[in-house]
């Protein structure tokens, strides 16, 4: 018996549906009689046998009146081999012109029950070459890490950033015919509200690396419909379940923008005419962020390393869609408006920006001692650095000049040239070690380095590199 309803309304994205017999599940996918291009999905109960639908994809006959047709099918995702190397929207249809992904696909919302004793605790630091994340705020193995910022300030380049040296990097350096001592690891990218310009770079980058066959890019561009923007984040997570689950193997998962994410859930619940939180956001989104942050976890055996940007609006840390994604983070890196109007490069709020992973058990005596000093000399020199706004740097006790200089070091020393912005600033890119930056750091806190211009330490590498000795 084939099942239909009627749409008694429609909201720009959204269209509420009555079914008087039969009514449909969650998340299936509904057409209209007239036109079965068009799709609709079962997003929540609206009264008494009507339901309202998000609108993934239009048409001309979707009108009040129209009769619409239930295909008992939820919204499927291409997944598995066939995806690898491919850029796809949430419909599964290919955007790079490559044929077909495959006949492979798993519903979007199909969850996979596991125990808690098979849930991993991340505990081992993964390196990212970056000096800052490194050392104020290290990424964990499985773990999940925030990049926030406003506008303009390097979200999205440090994201590129990261891709080269956990993705690209270590594709070249696994030598052809050599097995690699790393896991095999597969990379997911979700593009939720981005520009497509940074969507084309990004595959362009990962194709000239050779790194495009083992990643997977899922888009919902910036000019997509508010429906088509929400799903993709969660068709993303559905790819990197099944790398986990399916195919036993570790992944990098990559957000840009977790905030697009959130206000695609406002403007459709705006149209749903729900009543909102005191923040003025929808009253779902704790449920919706932890519908995805809840799904990104690692197991016992494979991993999900999850990186995601999370843009400020006004560049206000307290905003209620930033705050929801802090319970689910390991690390976060908050960049600083500031920090970038005095040209310091990567623009990152040193003391804002921390870390799970900084005890003495997961990064070792020695990093978490120099950490503790190092935050100890910053909190220092902001009390220093209204003093010089006042009365200038002469007139400082000596004991306060040293600390005020021996802070300038510091923060132009993890300052830094990347490799995916070699070409515009004319610099080379660096990667320096934790381990090496740490010992660095160790050294400029014990004064080695009082005598030189901090200006010498900016932009560079290790201090090795920097040739100051």
């Amino acid at each position: 018996m084939v099942t239909t309803g009627r749409i008694i309304g429609v909201m720009q994205h959204v269209a509420e549906v009555e079914f008087l017999l039969d009514p449909p599940q969650m998340h299936e996918v509904l057409t209209l009689v007239q036109d079965d291009q068009a799709i609709l999905e079962v997003y929540q109960s609206a009264g008494v046998n009507t339901y309202f639908c998000l609108i993934l994809r239009g048409s001309s006959a979707l009108v009040r009146g129209a009769e619409v047709l239930r295909t008992q099918k939820p919204l499927r995702i291409p997944v598995g081999e066939g995806v690898l190397g491919r850029v796809f929207n949430v419909f599964g249809e290919p955007l790079d012109e490559k044929g077909s992904l495959g006949k492979k696909s798993a519903p979007i919302f199909e969850y996979n029950a596991v125990s808690l004793d098979d849930v991993a605790i991340p505990q081992q630091i993964m390196e990212t070459g970056i000096k800052a994340v490194d050392f104020f705020a290290p990424m964990v193995h499985g773990g999940k890490m925030g990049l926030f910022g406003g506008a303009g300030l390097g979200k999205t380049v440090i994201l590129t950033e990261l891709i080269n040296n956990i993705v690209i990097r270590q594709g070249k350096e696994e030598k052809p015919g050599k097995k690699s001592k790393q896991p095999e690891r597969y990379s997911v990218f979700a593009a939720v509200g981005e520009r497509s310009r940074e969507v084309q770079e990004l595959v362009e980058n990962l194709a000239q690396a050779d790194a495009l066959a083992k990643t997977s890019v899922i888009v919902g561009q910036m000019g997509e419909n508010p429906a088509v923007r929400f799903q993709t984040a969660y068709a993303a997570v559905r790819v990197a379940e099944y790398v986990r689950d399916a195919m036993q193997s570790d992944v990098l998962f990559f957000m840009d923008n977790m905030y697009r994410f959130s206000q695609a859930g406002y403007e459709l619940s705006t149209l749903m005419n729900s009543i909102p939180s005191e923040d003025g956001y929808q009253p779902t989104l704790p449920s919706e962020i932890s519908q995805i942050q809840s799904r990104l976890y690692s197991t016992t055996e494979n991993s999900i390393t999850s990186i995601q940007t999370v843009y400020l609006p006004s560049d206000d840390l307290t905003d209620l869609a930033v705050r929801s994604q802090f319970p689910y983070l390991d690390a976060m890196v908050v960049f600083s408006r500031d920090i970038y109007q005095q040209g310091r490069l990567p623009a990152i709020d040193l003391l804002a920006s921390t870390s799970a992973a900084l005890s003495p058990e997961i990064v070792g005596e020695a990093h978490y001692n120099t950490y503790m000093e190092a935050k100890k000399l910053l909190e220092q020199a902001i009390a220093i650095e209204r003093l010089v706004s006042m009365v200038g740097l002469s007139d400082l006790s000596t004991d306060d000049q040293v600390t005020y200089k021996r802070a300038q070091i510091l923060k132009n020393y993890v300052t830094q040239s990347f490799f995916v912005s070699a070409v515009q600033t004319g610099r080379p890119g660096t990667f320096v070690p934790r381990l090496t930056c740490v010992q660095d750091i160790a050294e400029i806190l014990n004064g080695t380095f009082d005598g030189v211009d901090p200006e010498r330490f900016l932009n560079g590498g290790s201090l090795a590199e920097l040739q100051l000795r």
